[in-house]
């Protein structure tokens, strides 16, 4: 494992022990804020920790068996016991400084978060649309396989199918964290359902993926800065939706950042659910901001996730799906719009996993 690293390790083990301290100090205990905060740090060095010093002793483990079989004879049975000694602890250390690795990267406080995933029909006119509906059922499938809960919070549909806009809401398991990634242009190759003479459009759509805001950590946003607009929903949404102004559209006036909600059957719950998802489009171009002043100085392979970013393509008639960020190029296309995004989005992680362990380096480094 490089020096870095190593560094990095040792300074861990020395912050377990200076947790260890402070968690047993009575004025720390009487702060239940400070204790909670300092054992959620503990937990997690700790865990990093452990493993560490399981890589310690399987070091001390292979040296001592390198030197036994320097020691005896090719004859001699312990020499052989050594050879597969050194072979088990040489494997178990290469897997232990992978996932050392893994856990000094930093994290994304985000990642955790239920996300908002806005789908938004481009270039191509009804067939952007339908591509839009296409999106919207490869992400919901992909949610309902990893288990996550989905909810449609607003639709703009197309008059030949398929959507000029939609928002998804999905909860679970590090939903940000796995579809952060996906924000982008998205550009698809095909002959379209409206094409008589057999001819390959070319269309895009447009994905943004905004963390859902922890209201302990969401920005205030003063009432006076906001106008709220009802109108009844359009769409499916039966008999109730349909005879009452229910829908809700906040505009935020400093900005001009707009959302929408009609799904629910109460302009209460849509105007709560609406405020939400302007609050995370708010914090989301606050990110974008600080983004491209970080891309200014250096850009990342994944990119910023500004939706002008062409980011992938779908080419039917070759089955493909290419992500341009990672030159990554699949030859699934029929079982990625079936949700089937695990090599996509695992590789997209790995990438970033990557820029970060270079990036730790330089750190390390300097």
């Amino acid at each position: 494992m490089k020096p870095f690293l190593i560094q990095q390790l040792e300074r861990y083990a020395e912050r377990l022990a200076e947790l260890d301290f402070l968690l047993s100090r009575e004025d720390i205990m009487a702060d239940m804020g400070q204790f909670m905060k300092l054992s959620r740090e503990h937990a997690d060095v700790a865990a990093v920790a452990s493993r560490y010093a399981r890589y310690q002793q399987r070091s001390a483990d292979l040296r001592e068996a390198r030197q036994m079989q320097a020691e005896l004879p090719e004859s001699d049975e312990m020499h052989a016991m050594a050879g597969e000694e050194i072979t088990s602890a040489e494997h178990e250390l290469t897997e232990l400084a992978a996932e050392l690795q893994r856990m000094l990267l930093p994290k994304d406080p985000q990642d955790a978060r239920p996300a908002y995933l806005e789908i938004r029909a481009g270039t191509g006119g009804d067939e952007s649309a339908l591509f839009a509906g296409d999106l919207l059922r490869m992400y919901t499938r992909y949610a309902q396989a990893q288990g996550w809960k989905t909810e449609l919070l607003s639709e703009s549909p197309s008059e030949l199918g398929g959507y000029k806009e939609v928002v998804l809401r999905v909860e679970g398991d590090n939903v940000y964290g796995a579809l952060k990634f996906e924000s982008g242009g998205h550009r698809v190759q095909r002959v379209p359902a409206t094409e008589t003479q057999g001819r390959i459009h070319t269309s895009a759509c447009t994905v943004a993926v905004l963390a859902e805001p922890d209201e302990a950590e969401a920005i205030k946003i003063n009432p006076s800065d906001l106008r709220i607009d009802t109108y009844r929903a359009s769409g499916a949404g039966g008999q109730h939706i349909n005879k009452t102004d229910s829908a809700v559209r906040i505009t935020h006036l400093p900005t001009g950042i707009v959302a929408e909600c009609q799904d629910g059957r109460s302009q209460h719950s849509n105007k709560a659910q609406a405020l939400k998802v302007l609050t995370a489009r708010i914090q989301e171009k606050d990110r974008a901001e600080r983004a491209a002043k970080d891309a200014a100085l250096r850009k990342g392979l994944i990119g910023s996730g500004d939706r002008s970013d062409r980011i992938r393509t779908y080419n039917f008639p070759q089955g493909r799906c290419t992500d341009h960020r990672i030159n990554l190029t699949l030859y699934k296309l029929p079982f990625i719009m079936e949700g089937d995004l695990k090599d996509v989005i695992d590789a997209l992680q790995a990438a970033r996993q990557a820029e970060q362990l270079a990036e730790l380096e330089i750190g390390g480094v300097a």
